[in-house]
């Protein structure tokens, strides 16, 4: 497989799921910065902007709730923004026609077709976060359902885990000061896990809860020890070279450290040691992107989180 094609697909997990991850962020977010003071929610908003890598730097307005809906979910110009990440993986699929499956470029193509014809204010923001989780998992499933487990599908889902894991981590971070917290079905709805967490935990409620199974729970699929076992597997796909002295390529190694980390190490204040967690799951996730960079795509710039249009 040619390094660009394996890069566009890559890209396309990534710019998805991004997309998807910032539609359930924002959605969750908007319903309670709604109901707050102004101050607080220019507070809340900076917060909110800063932990999702949003730049404002150009904008001499304060950041506020406007703005917050203008530059996570409506502006073309931010990578990180979901109008941004979805053009992105159009242009990614465009790139890489002859690999994506026709189902997966027509979702695609029709979900950027769309991207238009949403009312910006904050009740046009609610509705649009909802049709980006429904778009982005009608590509998703597409993809699923269309694509030989072949290399190409799993760069694909390897940019899929590697952000799904990233994006749990920001998530959670989100939630960092006590004047910025979700409660905790707030904090699960987020992530779509409110009702595997009351399944799973019954009668045990609370934040500590709520933030071991979005940190640690092995069967739900988005959280952060579930989706860095998918990135591990899917880069043993790709590379299943065995060594009986345990040499593994950079990427899996920071990986499976972060991941082993988090499962092995027992804490009795989870919540006091969540900042810690949650920066060394971000900083793996960069420096694995990074390596599978350095690895595959033969670029002699390395990615950042915000990506590359390419």
């Amino acid at each position: 497989m040619l390094s660009r094609i394996a890069e566009s697909l890559f890209w396309i997990g990534r710019y998805v799921e991004r997309a998807d991850g910032t539609a359930r962020i924002l959605d969750v977010h908007l319903e309670r910065l709604n109901q707050l003071p102004l101050a607080e929610q220019r507070t809340v908003s900076a917060n909110l902007m800063s932990v999702m890598g949003v730049d404002i730097s150009d904008d001499d307005s304060p950041p506020g709730l406007q703005q917050l809906v203008t530059r996570m979910a409506f502006d073309l110009r931010q990578p990180n923004s979901i109008a941004g990440s979805l053009s992105a993986a159009r242009e990614n699929a465009r790139r890489a026609r002859e690999t994506v499956s026709a189902p997966v470029w027509e979702s695609l193509n029709a979900t950027w077709n769309g991207l238009t014809s949403h009312r910006r204010d904050v009740v046009g923001t609610y509705r649009f976060c909802t049709w980006v989780i429904e778009r982005t998992a009608t590509v998703q499933g597409m993809a699923d359902s269309t694509m030989s487990r072949d290399d190409s599908w799993q760069f694909l889902a390897l940019g899929r885990s590697l952000e799904r894991a990233d994006m749990t981590a920001r998530m959670l971070a989100t939630g960092d000061e006590e004047a910025f917290r979700l409660s905790w079905a707030n904090m699960l709805r987020c992530a779509g896990a409110y009702e595997s967490f009351l399944r799973s935990r019954r009668a045990a409620f609370g934040d500590t809860y709520a933030v071991e199974f979005l940190l640690l729970d092995r069967l739900f699929p988005r959280s952060v020890v579930s989706s860095l076992r998918q990135v591990e597997q899917a880069l043993i796909a790709l590379d299943p070279e065995y060594s009986r002295t345990g040499k593994m390529d950079s990427a899996r190694r920071l990986v499976g450290q972060a991941c082993t980390f988090l499962e092995y190490h027992h804490s009795e204040d989870l919540l006091g040691e969540l900042p810690e967690h949650l920066e060394r799951v971000r900083a793996a996730c960069s420096g694995a992107s990074n390596a599978i960079t350095s690895k595959y795509f033969a670029q002699a710039a390395e990615q950042a989180w915000t990506g590359e249009h390419i």
